[in-house]
């Protein structure tokens, strides 16, 4: 297929599935909130499950991770994602996508409007035309209604002449006294926009791009003033993630670190007040590995 006629595709398919609001009404509750970062390798993917029991997937990372993600879904008995974050249509964020769409059943989408030209995005929307998936268009600011419990609010995403990365959804998802900060792969311009708008005040942050050098400002990270860091990469990386301006900022707020690099998979469980890490490999397991 030809860019020109993956763009006309792209561009008719957001014409026919805009919709309003995002708003899903929770029945049943409980009293914890759980963060999963998926080791997906250098990529994202987040699972919430939320008090009302809601499930949102905060992309699938590369295309071979999304096996891994449905795995580790249906081992935690979810078959179905309440709501599907596709943060931008890079391969390392959308390339699971296909696949965990393809295996459970995805009930809303929410995109940040930016278009891509690849094959790899392509198949993520010729999957969400094949399933008819509803798909809304993040707008900046906007509050997302999935659980009364859970507030969850757009923090940045697609403007014109923005590039996939600076055009990513990041979010600030609040249950109670709890903050977390999701900051896809937004860059510095970015985190200053976000700051003149939101507080961005939060005890964890999944930090930007990876580690990367273009993102997480040490003037973000004092606003921010985060108790609690998770990066997500693979350690085996060709890109430097995490760089060292990154962890010195990260050390100079005194946040405590984890990265699914070095340990795994790991949950954030919380009960609004207080919350527990946990990861799936202890500490010393690379040394152990080497």
């Amino acid at each position: 297929m030809g860019k020109s006629s993956v763009l006309f595709g792209i561009i008719a398919f957001f014409i026919c599935f805009n919709g309003n609001m995002l708003s899903i009404h929770s029945e049943a509750s409980s009293s914890e909130m759980q963060v999963h970062f998926i080791d997906v390798g250098q990529g994202d993917s987040m699972l919430i499950k939320t008090p009302g029991n809601k499930n949102i997937l905060i992309d699938g990372g590369p295309p071979d991770a999304g096996k891994k993600v449905v795995s580790y879904l249906n081992e935690k008995k979810i078959d179905k994602i309440d709501l599907l974050v596709a943060t931008h249509p890079d391969v390392d964020h959308i390339g699971g996508l296909p696949y965990i769409m393809k295996h459970i059943k995805v009930k809303k989408i929410l995109d940040s409007g930016k278009l891509h030209t690849t094959r790899m995005y392509a198949k993520y929307i010729q999957e969400i035309r094949k399933q008819e998936i509803p798909v809304k268009v993040a707008k900046q600011n906007e509050k997302i209604l999935l659980d009364p419990a859970v507030d969850i609010q757009v923090l940045n995403t697609y403007k014109k002449s923005r590039s996939n990365n600076q055009s990513s959804i990041a979010l600030k998802m609040s249950y109670e006294a709890m903050d977390i900060l999701f900051m896809s792969d937004v860059e510095i311009e970015q985190e200053k926009e976000i700051m003149k708008n939101v507080d961005v005040d939060a005890e964890v942050i999944k930090v930007g791009h990876h580690g990367s050098n273009t993102s997480t400002s040490l003037k973000f990270l004092k606003a921010v003033s985060p108790d609690t860091a998770i990066l997500t990469y693979s350690k085996d990386n060709d890109y430097g993630h995490p760089v060292d301006r990154v962890i010195n900022n990260l050390y100079r707020v005194n946040a405590n670190i984890y990265s699914t690099g070095a340990l795994g998979n790991l949950v954030i469980r919380t009960d609004g007040e207080d919350y527990l890490v946990l990861p799936e490999r202890e500490p010393l397991y690379n040394l152990d590995a080497s």
